[in-house]
């Protein structure tokens, strides 16, 4: 069976995955599936979790072993061990694994009743695995699957061997707890990566180190631009006075384009009165990410976890009629949700956080204009900060619903039909919509080629009605509006943890919170410096002066460390000749320049979102 892309490890029998010796029969269709197809990589990851179950078993007779799925960046299983795993362990248990390959051990599937099934694992000792049998197994029969000595409770499909999984790594061990309920056991995660070449392996390896030199947070703290401290709480985020100048440019263009493009802009409270959230169903479908609600004056209130049911209130503040329509509202509201300390994570998943959002109200006939319009709005943006590669998924209606199911076509057809006259591709992503409509989510890859959830246009029937949202029709009939919701950077905070990562802490000229280090080679130069610093201020350049005592070399190795687009280093000569001599960050030294030509540059580099660029003489 074997061909030029190697031997085959999976088989496709009428269109499923499944285990190279499944049966077949005649009528049935069936293609064999190689390790570089696609398809195969997810059944590597989850082979060799049971790989990496199988060395614990054989190391460690006493740990339990738990569930270990493949998961998007490699595969992970958890233990119930006596005592946390070392890194010493983690040597130990690959070197294992590596032995297990070579042994090149047959992996076979098995049928077993649910009664037996029950008692093998009983008498391993696995209690977790009788845990699974009772809580997930609802019929007579459970499969598993065996490789040597060792056996688990699994659905597959599996590679044919052990011997396949040469090229794995043994990543990192963490806390979990079982199941994800941290009142139950305390376990042992450990996650790893693994491919079907050496060649895979290596370059995904480099692939995290250079991901580990961006890292949002090691950059956060480097380019002191935000901290999170326990003296504020978990999720919490400070910004810090450079972090907090980056916000305010991003924050200047939304606000800035969203006027230009008919918007206004509006302000509400952080908490409000618990009946607003009963009104807008959120403690209905939202509640497990709510914080608890807070009691004075004989009312409760709540923190706010969304903006919209605010918006919902000014529309209905007065009567409204068609002639107002469309209404577009924007605003840059921090909401509050409860998240599990355990998903934590830096910016990219916080408890606190400012979210860009905005709310249309229009007319049936109006919809898909504005959902067109949102779209080449969302994409324009996204473009300014260099996301021009994206995924954009249209999301239809789950099955825990709100509303009239015509009117859910009726807005899935308007988003299906605006991303195609808009002429973007897209993919439909049957069942993830909101509770109370479809959407339009745009995820934008970064220069790794990760993805990231940002952009998101829902369709909503059900909110105006929950309101009783109404205006006066040119027929002087009452009807009631549609909305659209519209995060467009999704929040601040995460949007701000992409843009470190995907930048690495070097941003495009506008965002940079110092634009400028003005450095003299002596003392007696600090005055022309100071000069030239506030030329540059004056045309709205953030210049910074160096007058410290170090030595200029440690002055410019800071900047350069800072990420600091222009270095103006002036001494002697250029103080005589009135001009400065310039390095650019990543672009090395650029020579002597006049102060006129430098600044120009460099406010064509801040109109243009660009990044310093070198100068022509």
């Amino acid at each position: 069976m074997s061909n030029k892309n190697g031997k085959p490890v999976l088989m496709r029998l009428n269109g499923e995955l499944t285990d190279l010796g499944a049966a077949t029969v005649e009528a049935d269709r069936y293609e064999f599936v190689y390790p570089k197809h696609a398809d195969a990589l997810d059944v590597f990851r989850h082979s060799c979790a049971h790989l990496l179950a199988h060395a614990v078993f054989e190391l460690f007779p006493d740990a339990q072993y738990g569930i270990g799925p493949a998961v998007d960046s490699g595969f992970y299983y958890d233990f119930l061990v006596k005592e946390p795993f070392t890194p010493g362990d983690l040597e130990k248990i690959s070197r294992r694994m590596a032995h297990l390959v070579k042994q090149n051990l047959s992996i076979k599937r098995e049928i077993l009743s649910k009664k037996a099934a029950l008692e093998l694992f009983s008498q391993m000792g696995q209690l977790l695995k009788v845990e699974l049998i009772h809580e997930k197994v609802d019929g007579d029969s459970v499969t598993v699957y065996r490789q040597g000595e060792f056996i688990d409770l699994c659905r597959g499909p599996h590679l044919p061997s052990t011997g396949f999984l040469k090229h794995f790594k043994l990543m990192s061990v963490a806390a979990s707890h079982w199941m994800g309920d941290e009142s139950s056991h305390s376990m042992q995660r450990v996650y790893g990566v693994v491919f079907p070449t050496r060649e895979q392996l290596d370059d995904h390896l480099c692939f995290l180190k250079e991901a580990k030199a961006r890292d949002h947070r090691k950059l956060g703290r480097d380019l002191d631009l935000f901290s999170i401290q326990n003296e504020i709480g978990a999720g919490l985020v400070l910004w810090h006075p450079r972090g907090g100048m980056i916000r305010y440019e991003v924050e200047k263009y939304w606000r800035e384009e969203h006027i230009r493009s008919g918007y206004e802009l509006l302000y509400t409270p952080h908490i409000a009165r618990g009946e607003l959230w009963e009104t807008s169903g959120h403690r209905g479908f939202y509640s497990k990410n709510m914080f608890t609600p807070i009691e004075f004056d004989n009312t409760e209130y709540q923190l706010k976890p969304m903006n919209c049911p605010f918006h919902l209130v000014v529309f209905k503040s007065r009567t409204r009629s068609w002639r107002e329509l469309p209404l577009r509202w924007a605003e840059l509201g921090t909401v509050y949700r409860y998240e599990r300390s355990g998903v934590l994570h830096g910016l990219l998943r916080v408890r606190g956080f400012t979210q860009d959002d905005a709310h249309i109200f229009c007319t049936r006939e109006q919809i898909l204009d504005e959902l067109k319009d949102l779209i080449r709005f969302s994409l324009n943006i996204l473009g300014t900060f260099g996301f021009t590669d994206l995924d954009v998924f249209l999301s239809t209606r789950p099955e825990n619903f709100v509303g009239d199911p015509e009117e859910w076509d009726l807005a899935t057809h308007a988003l299906e039909r605006a991303l195609s006259e808009s002429g973007v591709a897209f993919t439909v992503d049957p069942g993830e919509g909101v509770f109370y409509g479809p959407k339009i989510d745009i995820k934008i890859k970064d220069v790794l080629k990760r993805s990231w959830q940002c952009s998101t246009i829902q369709v909503d029937f059900n909110m105006p009605r929950r309101f009783d949202l109404r205006y006066t029709s040119e027929t002087g009939q009452v009807e009631r509006p549609i909305m659209i919701h519209r995060a467009l950077l999704g929040s601040l905070e995460r949007f701000f943890g992409i843009l470190i990562e995907n930048y690495a802490g070097y941003f495009p000229v506008w965002l940079a919170p110092v634009q400028a280090a003005v450095i003299p080679i002596n003392d007696r130069n600090t005055a022309y410096a100071r000069q030239v610093q506030n030329e540059l201020q004056k045309k709205g350049i953030r210049a910074r002066l160096e007058s410290r005592s170090e030595g200029m070399g440690r002055k410019i190795r800071d900047a350069e460390m800072e990420k600091i687009p222009y270095i103006l280093i002036l001494g002697d000569e250029e103080e005589k000749n009135q001009d400065v001599s310039l390095r650019i960050h990543r672009s090395g030294d650029q020579g002597k320049m006049a102060l006129e030509k430098l600044v120009q540059s460099i406010l064509n580099a801040i109109e243009e979102k660009t990044f310093a660029k070198k100068v022509q003489h």
